[in-house]
């Protein structure tokens, strides 16, 4: 059953009350207890002191049976139990309860306790330590009280009497009075308690239901009403405005938050409109991310694979190469075979080459980084491709940016990477054409970059998800289509990326990223963006 707010606060304030009120009437309880225990204690004590003083003289006179007389006296008032006499050597030498007359305590008995502590004896004792409390046999409680009878210096100087000055105390009163009182004071005490709490409930639990029914569950209602009406899309209705306070407050929040949903879906009516031209870029980005990883989950597992096929062929061409030669130098070969010779060493050779790139491509051998230039890095593999015979009509122009800092790579891989490309692009113009090479930051990503630019035929769009999978080469009859795998995998280990951008007539454009150095990158997060295009080259299509 579903319960409405303002059974819930009455529910939970009633508990919250009562726990209060159970909890403080707990403590005040045992405080009046402790009181009317202390007031028993004062009064009975200072009973047995009573006694003490009036059987003084008695006691001079060594006149017992008034003694005795004056104790059974005071035993029957009311609201006395039980009155006895103990001498110092523990035994009752007189009770209002003639069937313990003669009855002997031991040093450890409770009653005695009280001025024996272990073997010393204690001469004096607050009225508290000198209490005990016990319950009879019908189960009603009693409070006892001692007192002892010190001999005092008008009993050892008397006549009469026969106690030395070293004994200081002379025996023990023990009055037992009962505590029935106390506990009628208690329970009624007890039952006002209860009837008060039930009575504060009952007025609380009112007032709450009033007060919470005028001033929250009639303008929840409104707001829930206007909350419905939100959900079936009606967005005219507003709520009336209450008191000044939280809930008038909240009112205007509803108010305002309609307008402002009105607002958004008149937005969203004309926002709809590009929704398709928005989904579709969004579609082409998750899809170019999801190449990128298709991408490496293929290289790693290509690579284990690659890795122990090239081992497995290097072996035989290498005996077969080695017994080519042999063969070749061998004077007793006919002259009609040596071609055919030739035939089987350049081909095994071309093998040999194939199963180098494999082993490349597998290796994935940590990159050994260092602050290192990457303009020099450039530099130094432009003049390692220059001289050759493909880039004699090559024009290569140069576009450094100034103030590029170092970076933390490998030279010899990165090397590798600029090589490949370079020549990549050299094949792609058909050994005629210009080459642009560009470097550049970004600050905003925290990176750099260097870019190879080229004016060959371009890439086709259906060839751009593939030039970076391994064997994927349209060169014919030549090439192992391993180089851009390799390259990618040397910039994945850097922790950089190859983006490409082609089109086919116009050119290609490759641009290797690079992570900066933490301390040369910008200090705020800025947000990721792409690397800024370049002008539009020519590429050419045969890529490895």
């Amino acid at each position: 059953m579903r319960l409405n707010l303002i059974s819930k606060l009455t529910i939970a304030t009633g508990l919250v009350l009562l726990s209060t009120i159970a909890l403080f009437a707990y403590l005040n309880l045992n405080s009046l207890k402790g009181i009317l225990l202390q007031d028993a204690i004062g009064e009975t004590d200072a009973l047995t002191e009573t006694i003490i003083r009036t059987a003084h003289n008695h006691m001079l006179r060594d006149d017992r049976p008034m003694f005795y007389k004056t104790i059974e006296e005071i035993g029957k008032q009311r609201g006395v139990e039980r009155v006895r006499l103990i001498n110092k050597s523990g035994r009752v030498i007189f009770s209002t309860n003639n069937a313990e007359i003669g009855t002997l305590y031991r040093k450890s008995a409770e009653i005695c306790a009280v001025c024996h502590e272990g073997r010393e004896l204690r001469i004096t004792a607050s009225s508290k330590d000198r209490s005990r409390r016990f319950y009879g046999q019908s189960g009603e409680e009693f409070l006892g009280i001692t007192n002892a009878i010190y001999n005092e210096e008008s009993c050892y100087t008397a006549s009469c009497h026969f106690h030395p000055e070293k004994y200081k105390v002379l025996g023990v009163l023990d009055v037992v009075v009962p505590l029935d009182k106390m506990h009628t004071l208690l329970e009624a005490y007890r039952t006002k308690s209860v009837l008060l709490t039930l009575l504060l409930i009952a007025l609380t639990s009112l007032s709450l239901t009033f007060f919470t029914q005028k001033l929250v569950n009639r303008p929840v209602r409104e707001l829930l009403e206007h909350t419905h009406m939100l959900s079936r899309g009606e967005l005219d209705g507003l709520v009336h405005s209450f008191a000044n306070d939280e809930l008038g407050e909240l009112a205007d929040s509803f108010n305002r938050m309609t307008l402002n949903l009105k607002k958004a879906r008149q937005e969203l009516e004309g926002w709809g409109r590009n929704l398709e031209e928005i989904v579709q870029q969004r579609t082409q980005e998750v899809t170019r991310m999801q190449a990128q990883l298709i991408r490496s989950e293929k290289l790693a597992s290509l690579g284990e694979l690659v890795a122990g096929i090239a081992h497995e062929i290097n072996n035989p061409l290498t005996g077969i190469l080695v017994f080519s030669s042999l063969i070749q130098s061998n004077p007793k070969l006919d002259e009609t075979l040596k071609n055919d010779i030739e035939t089987v060493m350049r081909e095994t050779r071309r093998c040999a080459g194939i199963v180098k790139g494999l082993l490349e491509f597998a290796r994935c051998s940590t990159p050994q980084k260092g602050l290192h230039s990457l303009e020099e890095i450039s530099e130094a593999a432009l003049g390692l491709i220059q001289h050759q015979i493909l880039f004699q009509d090559i024009t290569v122009e140069r576009r450094y940016a100034p103030g590029l800092p170092p970076l933390l790579l490998d030279p010899n891989q990165i090397e590798q990477v600029l090589v490949n490309m370079f020549v990549n692009a050299g094949h792609a113009m058909l050994g005629e054409g210009v080459l642009q090479v560009a470097t550049g930051i970004d600050r905003g990503e925290g990176t750099a970059f260097i870019r190879i630019g080229d004016n060959g035929c371009g890439i086709p769009e259906a060839n751009l998800a593939k030039i970076f999978d391994p064997f994927f080469s349209t060169k014919e009859s030549k090439g192992t289509g391993l180089g851009l795998s390799v390259s990618y995998g040397i910039v994945q280990e850097h922790g950089g990326r190859i983006d490409v951008r082609s089109e086919v007539g116009v050119g290609t454009n490759f641009t290797v990223v690079l992570p900066l150095r933490q301390e040369d990158a910008p200090r705020t997060t800025a947000k990721r963006r792409e690397t800024p295009p370049a002008p539009r080259l020519d590429c050419a299509e045969a890529r490895d």
